[in-house]
């Protein structure tokens, strides 16, 4: 199936569902399980990898995070998973960073 099916597939059911509008339409979505790992829905890469930081595109948001041991766990198009011991999620907005 085309991708234009399933994107009109998501935005139909995310309104018969009564969802955020924004979940039909790619916006970057994350979760953090306690201090041990990370999800990223609709990132767009990775942009700087190492244990200590790792910094994920998310298209007019960079989300940075610190720790130890940091590793990528899993990694598709759609998302990706860190684990290791996560101290700090930072949200930088592209648009106000200058």
């Amino acid at each position: 199936m085309g991708r234009g099916i399933w994107s009109r597939a998501g935005a139909e059911a995310v309104e018969r569902l009564d969802l955020p509008p924004e979940l039909a339409y790619g916006v970057p979505q994350i979760e953090l399980m306690g201090q041990q790992q990370f999800l990223m829905a609709h990132h767009k890469g990775v942009l700087s990898y190492s244990t200590q930081l790792v910094e994920i595109s998310g298209g007019d948001l960079v989300v940075r995070l610190t720790g130890r041991d940091l590793q990528l766990l899993a990694m598709t198009e759609e998302e990706l998973r860190l684990g290791g011991v996560i101290e700090k999620v930072e949200l930088v907005n592209l648009c106000t960073e200058k």
